[in-house]
């Protein structure tokens, strides 16, 4: 039987409601903090699509009024189960925007697993956006990482080895200098984002956007955002091997 579900999450975003508004609302801009590939009709009544590892997502527009508000539904499964999406944006002096974000509709299944990882990662994905538009305005990600690693139960282990991974020694907070550091890629100096422990570790460079997570049913994952002209082939094989040996 389905459950009906609520996350809502407020955030004062570094950049205007016009910036925040393409970071949302278009495909690159989704693409540029969010997962897999994105395509939006620009209308109400259109369609969004979300490929990620092989797999295409659709969901209807339910309202498009630029630069206010932003929000999608998918449709039901068999269960009756989906999930709704809302964004209102309200600008403020200065050039700031508070976003306000509602995630809501109904889970199937393991429903209170599922609702624990939606909670705990909606919050996460609003700060990888708000990293986006205030470190990369005016840019969209060139290349994309989505590398997904084993089951890990053991919630020490994994946020170890995500603090070893960008050479920190003991606690690691926002704003803290990192070097990440994993054969096959050129190391590389970084500044934390975010740091959840023992969920989630966001770390920006100077092209790029990390975040090592450890999510729904344990899994380990890395996500990356190229911001450089240039993309890289040699990072995603890396961080798939720095997963398989650090979590054999």
């Amino acid at each position: 039987m389905p459950h009906e579900f609520e996350v809502r999450e407020e955030i004062v975003l570094e950049a205007t409601p016009e910036q925040v508004w393409q970071a949302i609302a278009t495909g690159p801009g989704i693409d540029s903090w969010f997962m897999g590939r994105n395509e939006v009709e620009p209308r109400e009544g259109g369609t969004t699509r979300q490929t990620l590892m092989g797999h295409t997502s659709e969901a209807t527009i339910t309202a498009y009024d630029p630069a206010r508000r932003f929000a999608y539904r998918t449709a039901e499964d068999a269960e009756g189960a989906f999930m709704a999406f809302e964004y209102l944006l309200e600008g403020r002096d200065g050039g700031s925007t508070v976003l306000r974000f509602v995630h809501s509709g109904m889970l199937g299944g393991d429903w209170e697993a599922e609702y624990d990882a939606l909670r705990k990662g909606d919050g996460m994905y609003l700060r990888k956006l708000a990293a986006y538009v205030e470190h990369f305005p005016g840019r969209t990600s060139t290349f994309n990482v989505f590398a997904v690693g084993p089951q890990v139960p053991g919630q020490e282990r994994v946020w170890q080895a995500f603090t070893h991974a960008v050479g920190a020694t003991g606690a690691v907070a926002e704003g803290d200098r990192v070097r990440l550091q994993v054969n096959g890629i050129t190391p590389v100096d970084g500044v934390v984002q975010f740091a959840y422990r023992p969920d989630f570790l966001g770390v920006r460079t100077g092209d790029g956007l990390y975040v090592f997570i450890h999510g729904h049913q344990d899994t380990v994952l890395v996500e990356y955002h190229g911001f450089s002209p240039e993309t890289d082939d040699k990072i995603e094989p890396a961080w798939q091997s720095w997963m398989a040996q650090a979590f054999a």
